[in-house]
């Protein structure tokens, strides 16, 4: 099947999910920077943690690159803009580390407030300094959570089980959802100024790098105290280390750097800092959650499937709803590009009935890369297929209508002088395709169907028969199309296997045959 190439350690039942499906798994640990180049040509996939830095150079050797899985969050060691820019995914594991992550911040919460690490490490030493290290409660105490994303939610509800008071920045976030979780919203000033607490769970983006620096800490109260278990940089730490030292603050917790490995910061120096060594994935749990997801996430991606953990790939969160009309959108698509002798420079789908309720984003983008792999001579991904489209010139109109005339569901497709419908059916959610150039028929999409425009006149579905019959191709199923006006002036066939050019000519050649399209998607 493909080669994956893996740099870092993940759970072994990850790499047997991958080999299960067919891939060649190459492991190869602890490369640098000059081997990772002569080993990442040939690899379809990759797969990293956090030490192995997937630069530019990195993506523009590996050529034959389909998707770059990181078995974890944060993605600081990847050029995703590169990656993007060469049709390369980049999938991560962000839901892998979550309750770690929680519970690391909820462990330099307390740890902060009272002291257990100095206090531990006196007494480990032969010093009983029990007045030395008077803490304080968490009860009442004001909490500020910046990024109010997976973790900060699992931090919000830990913290209140503590009783503490919840307020939180997140630009992203609308006031209606944080009150729901019982937390108010407030600007970073705000929050810095009112909070006894602060903890810190934001992607590293150009836009956060030294966003708790020397002039926001100062905002802050004397006795607050912060904790960053999500990325380095994000504060400032010579601003941080002067604000602890000064009494700007009363102390922090970090488990994370602007450069890692970390041996030396004047941070170390401090009694009243906590310090650990980028724990927050570092459990049993989410070092196999990650492998798992990642591999689950890179096999995905060889398959030509929707990746749910893509970063690169511009959709929301998909609910359950929209998912099994992924397949059906693809397969239509594909199937319309097998009947289109050219790309239409106009190309409107329309989401009707319930589906037509919801976000469509990936169910459209579903459908283009269907069609464009029929069409196109380069590979087509969910990365790539709506730059692809553009760069053909083919506007895309997608519409949405809770209107659907016949089905609960249908996705309706038209350009080029072709139109294309389908639906789900029955508790299989089995696909049937409900249109072919807008007379009604009902059939499953098959990756063998053959298309015929016909007058309506008695013996056509004879000439067919006799002719698939004579060659060999059994017919699995049948319809004629009927127009608005009740003229059947179409035939549509699934088809056992494909169907040989020598009986499309003669089926061309027959009187009253207007036109043969056969669709082959094997």
């Amino acid at each position: 099947m493909a080669r994956i190439l893996v740099t870092e350690k993940i759970a072994e039942s990850g790499l047997d999910m991958l080999r299960e499906a067919g891939h060649e798994v190459d492991v190869q640990l602890d490369l640098d920077a000059e081997t990772l180049l002569g080993a990442v040509p040939g690899a379809a996939g990759l797969i990293i943690r956090s030490a192995t830095q997937v630069t530019a150079e990195v993506l523009t050797a590996g050529t034959d690159l389909v998707v770059v899985g990181r078995a974890g969050i944060g993605l600081d060691n990847v050029d995703v803009a590169a990656a993007t820019g060469r049709a390369v995914m980049v999938a991560n594991a962000p839901e892998s580390n979550m309750v770690s992550a929680a519970e690391q911040t909820m462990a330099l919460l307390l740890a902060t407030a009272r002291n257990v690490p100095q206090a531990h490490a006196a007494l480990k030493d032969g010093r009983w300094e029990r007045s030395k290290w008077v803490g304080v409660e968490l009860l009442d105490k004001t909490l500020g959570i910046v990024g109010l994303g997976r973790i900060g939610k699992l931090v919000a509800q830990r913290a209140a089980a503590f009783g503490m008071r919840l307020i939180a920045y997140d630009p992203y976030v609308s006031p209606e959802r944080a009150e729901k979780i019982d937390v108010e919203l407030v600007e970073l000033d705000e929050l810095m100024a009112r909070s006894d607490f602060v903890t810190l769970h934001l992607a590293k983006t150009p836009e956060t790098v030294g966003l708790i620096d020397a002039a926001m800490l100062a905002k802050a109260k004397p006795s607050m105290r912060i904790v960053n278990v999500a990325r380095g940089g994000i504060i400032d730490e010579d601003a941080l280390a002067d604000a602890v030292s000064t009494g700007v603050i009363s102390g922090a917790g970090i488990d994370v750097f602007a450069t890692e490995p970390c041996t030396e910061s004047p941070l170390f120096a401090l009694d009243n800092v906590v310090v650990t060594p980028h724990l927050g994935a570092s459990t049993a749990e989410a070092q196999d959650k990650a492998g798992v997801t990642i591999a689950e996430q890179v096999r995905l991606a060889l398959a030509g499937e929707f990746v749910p953990f893509a970063v690169n790939v511009d959709v929301n969160d998909v609910v359950e709803a929209v998912r099994p009309f992924v397949p059906l959108a693809e397969r239509l698509g594909a199937i319309f590009g097998a009947m289109v002798k050219a790309l239409p420079d106009k190309l409107e789908i329309d989401f009707q009935g319930e589906i037509g309720g919801y976000d469509n984003k990936l169910t459209a983008l579903a459908l283009i890369k269907g069609l464009l792999g029929q069409v196109s001579d380069e590979p087509v991904s969910y990365v790539n297929a709506m730059q692809i489209a553009g760069d053909r010139g083919i506007e895309v109109r997608v519409a949405n209508s809770a209107v659907s005339r016949d089905y609960v569901n249908t996705i309706y497709l038209q350009g080029g002088g072709h139109s294309l419908a389908g639906t789900l059916v029955g508790p299989g959610r089995e696909q049937r395709l409900v249109l072919i150039d807008d007379h009604a028929l009902y059939l499953p999409p098959t990756d063998h169907l053959l298309i015929i425009r016909n007058e309506d006149v008695p013996g056509m579905i004879g000439i067919l028969g006799t002719a698939l019959g004579d060659a060999g191709v059994n017919i699995e199923q049948l319809d004629v199309g009927q127009s608005p006006e009740g003229v059947g002036a179409v035939m549509a066939v699934a088809c056992a296997g494909p169907v040989p050019d020598s009986v499309q000519e003669q089926l061309r050649a027959q009187p009253g045959i207007v036109s043969v399209i056969a669709v082959d998607l094997d």
